[in-house]
């Protein structure tokens, strides 16, 4: 085929050069990833943040194909035997790396926790099913071929090195999301030098390595990771909308054993689902303008909460939120008592959330399940583990950065926006009082 190419702000050329790569771009499945965002309610914070789960696919596919090229130019196996790359192994890895995200759905870890679907399996039911557009894509390469796709992402697949370029602690995925969320987030402290990077991996028998040499550029990864984390994927104002979600999706759920024909009529696509009884169709016919239409709807809806809670998502009204420690924890039943008494169903707006992420976890062999490695490599073959290696890594590896948040209505701190504030002055005082600049406090008597 003439090469196909996709022009990109982050990697400029994206560059198809197989047939089956094309076909399974324009496949419905996948198309469908236009219309769900990359980062969910953090668009909602970071108000360029519009870039989809399509465009982060494609992303991932030209990285791997740039590694692969790489691979069979410097390390090929008939070369190095079993440290080098078998570049029969190329289409299968290209095809794990592009459809990698193929079963998120909208707003997808908020609607996982409520709906108790896992968009891991789901993309391996995508992939295996026959009645899939991507499905009958991958059997023109054999019978088999869809399952062997299948079993990179479920990480069963026996050949390590196309296992880890698509999932591990430094992979394909990691280094496009970095890379595509700093830029449309409109920061740079995500950014990490990605050449530098492609020209210090390396093929092994035990997976993926990097050159010795290439170890500050491997750090600079590390360090991009924590602080998006931190400043970008943990920021309080996404979790708090984040929050107004998974609230409002929880109150269409009990609402909906007493009151189905109003959710068949106003968001039958949502109702299997609803029923927890959906299948992999209902599941392919979700998108985000899927649930904006559905809220759009609920705020019209004559029940107060479910009303008022699609119009505090669809309006960009968040939750506030204090943090608490080990200390202030007991305090959370009075806030919640204080919250109900100001006349919020506490259950409906009031929430709990930990964001926690290890910005690079080293084997520890109390643990039971382990990330991989990242493993540096001499030139005389002999492996180190980065944070053996790196000090800077060291100082910020093997515990979980992040923190604990309560959520309430911002009325809780804006009192004259409460109608009859005289009847709920002692309780927002109270309420109030115990919260200052964003830390719930515990005054020891």
């Amino acid at each position: 085929m003439i090469e196909k190419v996709f022009r990109d702000p982050i990697h400029h050329d994206i560059k198809v050069e197989h047939p089956i790569i094309l076909e399974l771009i324009n496949a419905k499945e996948f198309q469908r990833l236009r219309r769900i965002k990359q980062l969910g309610t953090t668009s909602l914070t970071f108000h360029t943040a519009e870039h989809s789960r399509f465009g982060h696919s494609l992303g991932v596919y030209e990285i791997t194909r740039r590694i692969c090229n790489y691979f069979k130019r410097n390390y090929d196996v008939a070369e190095f035997g079993e440290d080098g790359w078998d570049d029969s192994e190329r289409l299968i890895t290209l095809c794990a790396a592009l459809l990698h995200d193929v079963g998120h759905g909208p707003y997808s870890h908020t609607f996982e926790s409520i709906f108790k679907t896992n968009h891991e399996q789901l993309t391996v039911d995508i992939i295996t099913s026959s009645d899939t557009e991507i499905n009958k894509i991958l059997r023109q390469v054999s019978d088999d071929f869809p399952e062997k796709v299948a079993s990179v992402i479920a990480k069963t697949y026996p050949n390590k090195q196309v296992v880890q370029l698509i999932s591990s602690q430094i992979d394909a995925d990691r280094m496009d999301y970095l890379l595509r969320d700093a830029y449309f987030t409109g920061t740079e402290y995500g950014t990490f030098d990605l050449t530098r990077i492609l020209r210090v991996i390396r093929p092994h028998k035990s997976g993926i390595v990097f050159k010795v040499s290439g170890m500050h550029a491997v750090e600079d990864y590390i360090v991009s990771r924590y602080q998006m984390y931190m400043q970008i994927y943990f920021h309080p104002v996404s979790r708090g909308m984040e929050m107004v979600l998974d609230r409002l999706l929880q109150r269409a759920q009990d609402l909906y054993q007493d009151n189905k024909h109003y959710f068949v009529k106003a968001s039958p696509l949502l109702v299997p689902f609803l029923s927890h009884e959906f299948n992999l169709e209902d599941y392919l016919a979700l998108d985000d303008g899927v649930l904006t239409t559905a809220f759009h709807l609920w705020s019209q809806s004559d029940d107060a909460i479910l009303n008022d809670l699609s119009k505090r998502f669809l309006n960009r009204v968040p939750f506030k939120s204090a943090t608490f420690s080990k200390k202030t924890f007991i305090l959370l039943p009075e806030l919640q008592e204080l919250v109900e008494k100001v006349g919020f169903d506490e259950r409906y707006y009031t929430a709990i959330n930990s964001s926690f992420d290890l910005p690079y976890d080293f084997y520890k062999p109390e643990k039971l399940q382990n990330k991989t490695q990242i493993e540096l490599i001499y030139p005389d073959g002999q492996l180190i583990e980065l944070a053996s290696a790196s000090e800077l890594v060291r100082a910020i590896a093997g515990e979980s950065k992040g923190d604990q948040r309560f959520y309430f209505p911002n009325e809780m701190l804006a009192s004259n926006s409460l109608d009859n504030y005289t009847l709920f002055e002692d309780s927002i005082n109270l309420f109030s009082n115990s919260i200052k600049n964003g830390e719930i406090i515990k005054k020891d008597v």
